[in-house]
């Protein structure tokens, strides 16, 4: 084989691989989810979820937030819904990641934030009920 072959035999391996490469980022995951907790300067809540993939693949998680600030209530999300960017694997959701957010709710109440690990990213959003106000920055942990 001379070096013209080899460039091509390399060449067409290149451009198969690309296209396996830029579907593994292409990995979509979301994830419904219901969580509780409170917060008086210190906060915490803990929850549970289940991640599903557009490659069938699914997991059942446990949730858990905490973090501190000036922050204050109790709140509760029963249909919760994340979506994850940046994923090559579903391996990839669990672990901790950073959040900063502002709050205020009473009664029934609706929440966005997003949160990040390395180039994963999760868009949280949910209803629920509870009261709550402050500021506060912590981490998401899934598990």
């Amino acid at each position: 084989m001379n070096i013209r072959n080899y460039a091509a035999a390399a060449l067409l391996l290149g451009s198969m691989a690309l296209p396996m490469a830029v579907q593994a980022r292409d990995l979509s995951c979301k994830m419904t989810f219901q969580l509780k907790g409170w917060s008086i300067f210190y906060k915490t809540a803990t929850g549970s979820g289940t991640v599903t993939c557009s490659n069938g693949q699914s997991m059942h998680v446990r949730l858990r937030a905490k973090g501190g600030g000036l922050t204050f209530g109790k709140t509760e999300v029963d249909h919760g819904i994340g979506r994850f960017t940046g994923v090559d694997s579903i391996a990839d959701i669990k672990g901790h990641y950073a959040n900063a957010e502002a709050h205020a709710g009473a009664e029934k109440s609706a929440d966005a934030q997003v949160v990040t690990k390395g180039s994963v990213s999760l868009a949280l959003s949910g209803k629920g009920r509870g009261w709550n106000l402050g500021v506060a920055f912590g981490a998401f942990i899934i598990e």
